[in-house]
């Protein structure tokens, strides 16, 4: 089916699009909805995962959960939950200057509902109603931090040619801590894992396929399509899916508890960081920022 034939989702959300084909097969949801046009009306808008945009994701999910509940049809197949960006970015990470304020302010029970909201998206990435299924992130510019950590808790992960992923948190001494070592270890080797969590590196996608990390690259401007291929073909083997998805989960669970146990530990390393961590952490800010608002007042002029 061709991913021009996606139908509209009405919706309140103003940070997400959401369509579904009209075969009811798949949910695509786009973060950052209008991002340049946020920009060129100054609003500044940063394609990081606030407050807003995970409270947001959070109901999408919710929604989509509640429809495939009510579809009790013994023989329905795999569905397919797409995630990509209308940014030139896929996601900057964690919102990097809520995290300061807060640190500044000593206000854990704040950060630790933020990490917590992060945790549950990011659990209904990996698993949203049970084996019923199967989703897919469209990487169509950079990943960092908590944007690579949302990819890896898709089962697939399409990047286009040029793109990077990796984790910077370690710059202002902290470390990935919304899924990454859970989802990672379940692609590499634990050794192999930690390397790249503390490394900083931001790894091109050709090097990530290489070692395993993703799935599928494709040109630039072709990821989109790719996906659509890919839910045609899966279509095909429905039951096969469904039961590789109860399989994996049976032999390699992934457990909300274990995910809010590391996050718990994330935000007591993040309150410990120094006045250090926290001016670099907001020179990161500040550098994310201007490259945001440069790239989208280019796309808005052309």
């Amino acid at each position: 089916m061709s991913i021009l034939t996606r139908v509209p989702i009405e919706s309140a959300s103003s940070l997400l699009r959401h369509v579904a084909d009209p075969t009811g097969n798949a949910d695509w949801c786009y973060m950052h909805a209008q991002a340049a046009e946020r920009s060129a009306n100054g609003f500044g808008y940063h394609p990081c995962f606030s407050e807003s945009l995970l409270h947001e994701m959070k109901w999408m999910q919710e929604r989509i959960r509640r429809s495939l509940a009510a579809d009790t049809a013994p023989r329905a197949g795999i569905h397919h939950f797409v995630l990509a960006s209308d940014s030139d970015v896929f996601n900057l990470g964690g919102d990097l200057s809520l995290f300061s304020r807060l640190i500044r302010n000593g206000d854990r029970q704040h950060l630790l509902d933020y990490a917590r909201l992060c945790i549950e998206v990011a659990f209904n990435l990996h698993r949203l109603h049970e084996d019923r299924v199967h989703s897919v992130a469209v990487i169509q510019g950079d990943a960092l931090g908590g944007g690579f950590e949302a990819a890896l808790c898709c089962h697939t992960i399409i990047a286009e040619a040029g793109t990077g992923m990796g984790f910077p948190e370690v710059l202002f001494d902290l470390f990935p801590g919304m899924g990454a070592y859970t989802f990672l270890t379940r692609r590499i080797a634990p050794a192999q894992a930690e390397r790249m969590m503390l490394n900083a590196r931001v790894y091109p996608v050709e090097e990530l396929l290489r070692m395993g990390v993703i799935d599928q690259v494709v040109p630039r401007g072709d990821g989109l399509q790719a996906a659509a291929d890919l839910i045609k073909r899966h279509q095909r083997m429905s039951n096969a899916l469904r039961a590789m998805n109860a399989v994996r989960e049976a032999c390699r669970p992934v457990s909300l508890e274990e995910l809010l146990s590391v996050t718990t530990q994330w935000v007591d390393a993040a309150m410990r960081l120094n006045d250090r961590g926290l001016k670099t952490m907001e020179r990161l800010v500040r550098a994310q920022q201007r490259r945001a608002g440069s790239n989208e007042r280019a796309l808005a002029l052309a």
